[in-house]
């Protein structure tokens, strides 16, 4: 079990008990806080819009995600390293040397490297800045040694070996010194001189055995080309001579065919050179003998020539056996040259490598590395000072949107998982994040409305999705493939388009009217489905009788007094349904108030969008942040919740203006409007005075919303000559009379 011995401070953030990071203290004892009480576990390295250089040096061991490890590590380092903590809370780029704890060893090597640093760039003060340790090129211009193992012509005052690493680096290859400069490294010197080994034993043997190597001394190389050349023709001219002696009969169709060379002999035959060099280079026989002089294919004459220049001057004719002693020869040259080494350093020539292999000035240039090498140390503390200061300026930032997501809730900040803004449909939303695709499995636990979008932009090269979450406004012309535009926050713009959506309530208002829509759209989705039957039908009738008509087969409708009659029948069937329709609610209102009928609206709309606005009411009270960063590799370990206050902070609506129409006819139209407006307003209201006026007046000075009970009175009827008048019966609400008690 973790301890917490530490008096940290904690306060609602977001709907959640979160942790105060006030102080360098607090940044101290970071590592005593229970790590429940975190609220985010792990976080990307990267797609955040944060300081790439802080957040790789925060994933230490590179794996793509930040943890809290991690953060504690970083805590403690800077905490030892700076001397008063609460400097790091200030978030400031500028660190005074006095600053650095030298009381710590590291702090100490920190303090000696930012001295350093200043000295190279030639400045006098007693603070180093973050943007002082920005170019490293600049830091090491001009060191003769600087610890990265790489050693430039200035790194030595002997003019001889400053050359020779100038050739070593031009011939062999070279390395990038910190200074900016062109080097070489120990791996380098060792390859040359390896090189030049290998180089000159190669022309010693060649040297050693030159009458072998070399049959035609010289022109042995061009000899060998010219060879090469016609070796595959001559191969198959003697197959051929070998298959005539097998065969003579095979001697027509081996030998060039008059047809052929008639089929293109009617042409200009210069143009048909490779037409002509497919045929054989001479006309085969049985003697096998290949003529170098006359009888040549005209197409390999020329080559035949060059090689009897430089192999057989002395020879008209050539045998098989006599070729392939030719080519024989060749054998040792060939193998000598596939035995070559040293290739790297031949443009030098065979003396200058001799030169220096004779000179060995490779242990000079070796001991230059060593020396080099040994100021590794202090050059990784001139790039850890420029780490540190990444870490001082922007540890505080990042424990905001970590340990705390106080950024998130700040409405003069942004967090660094917010990746810019959104506008569609009228507004624009700033609570947009990156995430590698739509995951809306995840997301629907959130109970945030959610737009995918595809973002692209081919001016910058890059595309990327993002999460965009609205928490205002209606969500009525929203639809996946709708475009919008994204902007980052460097103000880069890129073509949005929706490619999924999670559904879920904006706002009470939104859920109230909800119902109606849906029912206003299913009618409408009626209307039109059976306006486009009916139209259809109608369609295909007229184009049948159009058909029929142009074929003259259209025939006489006749009248059909019946059918009409049905339809009228039906036609006041209807209007007498209606008719009673409306009779029995007049009925049903009879004896109601004005006030009655509208408290029965109210409870009839409360009913139907009730438990609308109860379920919206319920998911806006627990939108959770949490799960969308979840489904973009973040783990957060407390909710995020976004009210519907907050929400207004995150989604801008649009607000027009009041406008005056330029069009004279546009302005009667709207005063038109607004007089019927006012008008309908006037009557509903002098309708409602009226009935509350009578109600007051007919019930004695005070306001009845439920009418007396109908009392019937029963009046007698005067009595006919001869008849007892009637008994008159007792009013409803009259007392009845005790029955008489029975003697």
């Amino acid at each position: 079990m973790e301890k917490n011995d530490y008096a940290f401070k904690f306060a609602s953030v977001g709907g959640s008990v979160r942790v105060k990071i006030t102080s360098g203290e607090d940044i101290a004892h970071l590592g005593e806080l229970d790590r429940k009480m975190w609220t985010v576990l792990s976080c990307p390295a990267s797609g955040l819009e944060f300081d790439a250089k802080t957040l790789g040096i925060l994933d230490s061991n590179k794996d793509g995600k930040i943890r809290v490890d991690e953060v504690i590590a970083a805590a403690q380092y800077l905490t030892k390293i700076i001397k008063d903590p609460d400097l790091i809370v200030k978030g400031e780029t500028t660190l005074p040397l006095s600053a650095f704890n030298e009381e710590d060893e590291d702090g100490r090597r920190l303090l000696a490297s930012a001295k350093q640093i200043l000295s190279n760039l030639g400045l006098d003060k007693d603070s180093i800045d973050l943007s002082d340790t920005a170019d490293s090129t600049k830091i090491f211009a001009g060191t003769k040694f600087n610890g990265d193992g790489v050693i430039t012509p200035a790194s030595t005052d002997d003019e001889v070996l400053s050359a020779l690493i100038t050739t070593i680096a031009a011939n062999i290859g070279k390395a990038t010194d910190r200074s900016g400069e062109d080097g070489i490294t120990a791996d380098i010197i060792e390859q040359f001189y390896a090189s030049c080994a290998d180089y000159k034993a190669w022309c010693d043997a060649a040297e050693a055995g030159k009458a072998e190597i070399f049959p035609f001394g010289d022109d042995t190389e061009a000899a060998l080309a010219a060879t090469d050349a016609i070796k595959d023709k001559v191969a198959d001219y003697f197959m051929r001579c070998k298959l005539i002696g097998f065969d003579e009969a095979a001697s027509g169709v081996l030998d060039v065919s008059v047809d052929k060379i008639g089929a293109i002999s009617g042409g200009d035959l210069s143009k048909s050179a490779d037409e002509i060099a497919t045929y054989p280079i001479a006309r085969p026989s049985k003697e096998a003998v290949l003529p170098l002089v006359e009888g040549l294919n005209p197409a390999w004459k020329g080559a035949v020539s060059a090689f009897r220049t430089l192999v057989c001057a002395d020879k008209e004719t050539l045998t098989e056996d006599e070729w392939n002693e030719i080519v024989s020869k060749f054998g040792p040259y060939t193998a000598w040259k596939d035995a070559k080494k040293g290739s790297e350093v031949e443009p030098l020539g065979l003396e200058q490598v001799t030169q220096a292999l004779s000179e060995d000035r490779k242990g000079d240039l070796l001991k230059l590395v060593e020396e080099d090498k040994a100021l590794e140390s202090e050059s990784l503390s001139i790039d850890e000072v420029g780490n540190l200061l990444s870490l001082y300026s922007h540890f505080y930032d990042f424990l905001n949107n970590y340990v705390v997501l106080s950024d998130f809730y700040d409405p003069d900040k942004k967090a660094m998982f917010q990746a810019g803004r959104l506008y569609i449909d009228q507004r624009s939303t700033d609570l947009c994040i990156k995430v590698d695709g739509p995951a809306p499995e995840i997301s629907s636990l959130s109970g945030m409305y959610i737009l995918y979008c595809a973002c692209n932009s081919e001016k910058l090269g890059k595309s990327f999705n993002i999460a965009a979450v609205l928490t205002d406004g209606d969500v009525d012309g929203l639809r996946v493939g709708k475009n919008a535009v994204f902007y980052d926050r460097e103000g880069n713009d890129y073509t949005a388009k929706v490619t999924a959506i999670v559904d879920n309530p904006i706002s009470v208002r939104q859920a109230f009217w909800s119902p109606y829509k849906k029912v206003a759209r299913m009618v409408n989705d009626r209307i039109d489905k059976k306006a486009a039957e009916k139209n259809e039908k109608s369609m295909s009738g007229l184009t049948a009788a159009t058909n029929n008509a142009a074929d003259g087969k259209a025939p006489a409708v006749p009248f059909d007094i019946g059918k009409f009659a049905g339809i009228f029948a039906a036609i006041g069937m209807a209007l007498g349904l209606v008719g009673a329709a409306l009779a029995g609610i007049v009925a049903a209102l009879k004896g109601i108030t004005f006030w009655q009928v509208l408290l029965i609206i109210a409870v009839v709309m409360l009913l139907i969008s009730g438990p609308s606005m109860f379920i919206a009411w319920r998911k806006l009270r627990k939108r959770d942040l949490g799960p969308v960063l979840n489904a973009n590799g973040w783990a957060v370990n407390a909710a995020s919740y976004v009210n519907v206050k907050f929400g207004r902070t995150l989604t801008s609506l649009v607000k027009f203006p009041k406008m005056t129409a330029v069009d004279p006819e546009a302005r009667k139209k709207a005063s038109r409007k607004r007089f019927w407006t006012w008008l309908i307003v006037i009557l509903i209201l002098a309708c409602a005075g009226f009935l509350g006026y009578r109600n007051y007046t007919q019930n004695g000075g005070i306001f009845k919303f439920k009418p007396d009970p109908v009392v019937e009175e029963t009046v007698a009827e005067p009595a006919e000559e001869g008849e007892a008048p009637a008994a008159e019966l007792p009013a409803a609400d009259a007392p009845a009379e005790e029955a008489a008690p029975v003697e």
